[in-house]
């Protein structure tokens, strides 16, 4: 079996533009994953390389009847209400060839015409050139952004400058290393205290107390009460005398407003559990 390549990476940028040598494509909120054929049935494989087979089945038998007997996609996983839908932007290699090579406007061009596409099975349209009033109206309609992707690029693992992320919303992931008692009525926990990697250290960049419903409350302070620990995971001091401190292994989405000139989320909200990204990739962007 081939093993997962790593994936290729798009770097955040504030710049906005519009390009002939670049496509542009909607940033899907869900859960990246590459799917590969050789020969017997097909696998889903996370970010981090973990199988994600038997959390989809739906998208195993689908893809089992589509693309032929070789192949190797990259796409995100997201769930529209009841329907789970595996949006598939790039072909690494079909049929035993290797694609990585050629320009991704002929990449896409091949995946058009290799799966057959509807129902949960989709292809991540793109448009050309006009960046930046599609960034407007992916703004408006509330995406999350864009991926701007150079045209003839090949495709190379890791974070890459012909991969740029256009966000309309501040947002990214965090990783947990406490919590707060609740108060008053509230089940659970009051907020998450959350930070990213630098230098080898956890900073600290705050704490989220909205967001979550009662259901996740009671859930994540469960799992949380079996990752104790008596240390402080962050390298920085943390204003919260009454603290939890867990283990940082859980990764969070956060949506915020900002960033402080104290280096901490103004106006930061839960945006759910991630399990598709290591916590030792966690930065800030």
């Amino acid at each position: 079996m081939i093993d997962p390549p790593e994936l290729m990476l798009a770097t955040p940028t504030d710049r906005r533009f519009s390009d002939d040598d670049w496509v542009f494509e909607r940033k899907l909120d869900g859960v990246r994953a590459m799917s590969i054929r050789d020969g017997w049935r097909p696998q889903l494989w996370s970010r981090n390389h973990k199988r994600l087979d038997e959390s989809y089945p739906q998208l195993i038998e689908l893809l089992s009847s589509s693309g032929g007997t070789h192949f190797v996609t990259d796409g995100e996983i997201v769930h529209d209400g009841d329907a789970v839908l595996y949006y598939v932007f790039d072909l690494l290699s079909l049929g035993g060839i290797d694609l990585t090579g050629r320009p991704l406007r002929e990449r896409k061009s091949i995946l058009r015409t290799a799966f057959r596409f509807g129902g949960g099975l989709r292809y991540c349209e793109h448009r050309d050139r006009d960046g930046e009033a599609y960034y407007q109206w992916a703004c408006d309609h509330g995406w999350e952004g864009l991926i701007a992707k150079r045209a003839d690029s090949p495709y190379r693992g890791g974070r890459s400058g012909d991969w740029l992320k256009f966000k309309c919303l501040r947002g990214q992931e965090f990783v947990v290393g406490g919590f707060t008692e609740p108060q008053g009525s509230r089940a659970g926990f009051g907020a998450l205290i959350v930070g990213y990697h630098e230098g080898g250290l956890l900073r600290y960049a705050g704490k989220v107390g909205t967001g979550y419903d009662h259901a996740t409350l009671r859930e994540l302070r469960a799992r949380m009460d079996t990752m104790a620990q008596e240390e402080s995971p962050f390298a920085d001091q943390v204003p919260e005398p009454t603290a939890h401190w867990i283990r940082p292994e859980l990764v969070v989405q956060v949506g915020f407003s900002e960033w402080t000139r104290e280096g901490r989320l103004r106006h930061p909200r839960f945006g759910g559990l991630r399990t598709d990204k290591p916590p030792t990739e966690v930065v800030r962007e």
